[in-house]
């Protein structure tokens, strides 16, 4: 019977670090994209960069004005120059975090975004994020998003 006990003691602590580790990971993950968008607030490029893997890509897909799909890959300095160089907006991307699946070193995010300018919608989408951890750090591998200016789901209405 104390062998049971102990045995069940033993399970019951083990799942519940693993959970809280869980729980620890996943806000490890918020903090690091929650980071990315607080930089393109603040148009500060070098807090960006900061979130990104030296190996890391960018793409956007989307519907051109003829109505074709279209996957187009940004390069990270291309990036890092627009939101570093002077611009009277202020970007903001308001996200929700969907779902984020975080195992060993690896994360999988996903969040419902809206893009404003000063204010002013601009376009809604998703974003879907890969992150590695690195020396203790995540790190954007992947960060792929869909661009719309209708049907967004974190509003009621079409724009």
């Amino acid at each position: 019977m104390k062998k049971m006990i102990l045995i069940s003691l033993f399970f019951t602590s083990y799942f519940t670090f693993s959970q809280s580790t869980k729980v620890n990971e996943e806000s490890e993950v918020k903090a690091t994209i929650n980071k990315l968008f607080e930089g393109m607030y603040k148009g500060d490029s070098s807090l960006v960069h900061s979130v990104f893997h030296s190996s890391n890509r960018l793409m956007t897909c989307y519907i051109d004005k003829n109505g074709a799909e279209q996957l187009a890959e940004e390069n990270l300095q291309d990036f890092l120059d627009a939101v570093g160089s002077p611009h009277e907006e202020i970007w903001d991307e308001k996200i929700t975090f969907t779902s984020v699946l975080v195992d060993l070193h690896l994360a999988q995010v996903w969040t419902e975004y809206e893009f404003y300018l000063d204010g002013k919608f601009s376009h809604c989408g998703i974003n879907a994020f890969q992150l590695v951890k690195e020396n203790g750090n995540w790190k954007i591998i992947q960060l792929i998003d869909t661009r719309k200016r209708d049907n967004c789901l974190n509003t009621n209405e079409t724009r």
